[in-house]
């Protein structure tokens, strides 16, 4: 493994950590808050990246960035106010079946308005081009704007939860909310805020993934399953535990996709003596690049065998 392929696969692989970062972090701070594991959290992703395109053709990309997430956020507060919140006290059960059944919905829509082919959504002049080129190999100025923007992000919502006001309203409403609504405060007006965020954040992460990668009906189930695993992997509920299961669960799929060494020549690489009469030969001679895509749910797995409560623990109740 060469300097080289070392430093602009882990760039890559912390841009990818940190995208995936910004897409948990709507779904852990709306299970922290409401206890409600949102299926349409991508659907969301997908919104701000079709917004996004169409309002880019309009007033451009910049104010796009910012405009697109406010109307994903205010599409996510009218479902939970007109839909979620009247089947909350249910249980859980409805609560999930009513989100699945809103991807559903917003895939059809998606297929109805924009088609059902990939859309041009092209990145700003500004953003073209490599940031620097090292070694012969560069490096997109895209990827470290995804990079920029999620750290923001990051410490924004983290001087929002921890030095606002409103940041100590919602803390507060999450394990007392009796006493914060004795004390003049709508809790329900609350969660709808926070559930209207959460879907913000994840329209801005379609918003500045969707041109860096391709925006197209399938990206909602593409990365869907992903947010699920780093959600349960760092912790339900942990901000900090989502943050770093991202960067690993990133950090890992993009050195495994750059691999084309065969898994046979990894363990003959360790010591481990391996010939075609090897029990599951077959299976040995993928390449790592092959078996890249199963190794986060094969990490989740590990996860929930040795650390069930992910690597920060997980909301309890």
């Amino acid at each position: 493994m060469n300097v080289e392929f070392f430093v602009i696969s882990l760039l890559n692989g912390v841009s990818y950590g940190l995208l995936l970062f910004m897409l948990s972090s709507g779904l852990t701070l709306i299970f922290s808050m409401m206890g409600v594991l949102n299926f349409a959290h991508a659907s969301f992703y997908m919104l701000g990246a079709y917004i996004a395109y169409t309002l880019s053709g309009i007033v451009g990309f910049w104010p796009a960035l910012f405009l697109a997430p406010l109307l994903v956020g205010a599409l996510g507060a009218i479902f939970e106010r007109f839909s979620l919140r009247r089947v909350h006290k249910f249980g859980h059960v409805p609560e999930l079946l009513v989100t699945f059944g809103l991807s559903f919905l917003i895939l059809e829509l998606v297929q109805l308005i924009w088609g059902r082919s990939t859309v041009p959504y092209a990145l700003p002049t500004q953003l073209q081009g490599p940031l620097f080129t090292l070694f012969g190999t560069q490096f997109p100025k895209s990827r470290s704007f995804i990079m920029m923007v999620a750290v923001l992000m990051l410490v924004s919502v983290w001087l929002l939860l921890t030095r606002t006001r409103i940041g100590l309203v919602i803390q507060a409403a999450l394990t007392h909310p009796e006493t914060v609504e004795a004390l003049g405060h709508n809790v329900p007006r609350i969660f709808m805020l926070v559930f209207g965020g959460g879907a913000a954040l994840a329209g801005l992460a379609g918003v500045v993934g969707g041109n860096t990668y391709v925006t197209e009906p399938a990206m909602a189930a593409s990365v869907g399953p992903i947010i699920f695993v780093v959600v349960v992997v760092g912790g339900m509920g942990s901000l900090a535990g989502a943050f770093i299961a991202s960067l690993l669960i990133g950090t890992i799929q993009t050195f495994a996709v750059a691999m084309d060494q065969s898994l046979a020549s990894g363990l003959q690489a360790l010591g481990v003596a391996v010939t075609d009469q090897t029990f599951g030969y077959e299976i040995l001679k993928l390449t790592i690049s092959q078996v890249a895509p199963i190794l986060p749910y094969l990490f989740l797995v590990l996860i929930l065998i040795f650390r069930p409560k992910g690597l920060l623990g997980k909301r309890e109740g």
